[in-house]
């Protein structure tokens, strides 16, 4: 009776004469796998590492962002490795700059507030 590992040919002695093509296809495939892997997992990887970093590197007194733990405050004040989120009217939380997640929104700019501003009080003159 043969056992069933008898029957694969990759278990089975190479002949004498063949060991170099099947050295070839196997390093091929390996070669294969590692190109895919690096196309699927870690190039991806590394450009959203890369987003994330700068999206760090960006934030600014103002911005709103979420943390990883889900917190949702708006920056006042930014340190070198840490950032300081006011979360309530009393509530203030400082915690790692990496520890953020997501930009929700970016600080409005000084001449958009202002004209937001004259827009708004204009419209209450009117009403």
């Amino acid at each position: 009776m043969e056992f069933m590992w008898q029957r694969v040919p990759v278990l089975q002695a190479a002949p004498a004469g063949a060991g170099g093509g099947q050295l070839m296809f196997t390093l091929v495939t390996f070669g294969l796998v590692f190109l895919i892997m690096y196309l699927l997992i870690i190039r991806p990887q590394n450009k959203r590492q890369k987003e994330q970093q700068k999206m760090l590197d960006a934030l600014k007194k103002g911005d709103r962002v979420t943390t990883i733990g889900g917190i949702r405050g708006t920056i006042i004040s930014i340190k070198d490795d840490t950032v300081v989120l006011k979360v309530d009217d009393s509530t203030k939380l400082e915690m790692s700059r990496s520890s953020v997640s997501s930009l929700l929104e970016k600080k409005p700019k000084a001449k958009a507030s202002k004209a937001a501003e004259t827009e708004s009080q204009e419209d209450e003159e009117e009403a």
